[in-house]
């Protein structure tokens, strides 16, 4: 019975970090999202125009971080475009890492340290995503058919 529960419970961390570097991108849009529901609600809009809100501000923070990424031309403004989505991924890897070393290991430098380092490969893994996501400029051989 103990290597059963051992078994689903390296399984349910497993999903967690698959799930977790999988919506990373989608953390500054959810943020936004969150924060504008929340205004809209204590606005006075109700439950489901707070939620309403919140998805179309969500998509439209998405939409525009990736329409930025395609049309921005300087290397520097897009790396400040992609900054922008990776620093609450990172700040959530951060979080989700501590809260899984909290209950593994006693010892607090050590937690930090794991802490630390997944919140990079959350980071790398938001900023691998997200430049996936954003469509490339036209190929070689498209230019030379123009």
């Amino acid at each position: 019975m103990i290597f059963i529960s051992i078994l689903l419970s390296i399984a349910a961390i497993g999903f967690l970090c698959w799930l977790l570097f999988t919506l990373a991108v989608f953390a500054l849009p959810f943020f936004a999202g969150v924060t504008v529901g929340m205004w809209a609600y204590g606005t006075g809009a109700g439950w489901l125009g707070a939620i309403l809100v919140g998805f179309v501000t969500a998509g439209l923070t998405f939409g525009l971080g990736q329409i930025l990424l395609v049309t921005v031309r300087p290397t520097w403004a897009r790396l400040l475009v992609a900054a922008a989505f990776v620093a609450p991924a990172v700040v959530a890897g951060f979080h989700a890492t501590h809260g899984i070393v909290k209950h593994t290991m006693p010892s607090e430098t050590w937690q930090l340290a794991f802490s630390v380092i997944g919140a990079v490969a959350v980071g790398i893994a938001a900023f691998a995503r997200l430049t996936k996501m954003a469509a490339p400029g036209p190929s070689a051989g498209q230019m030379s058919q123009a």
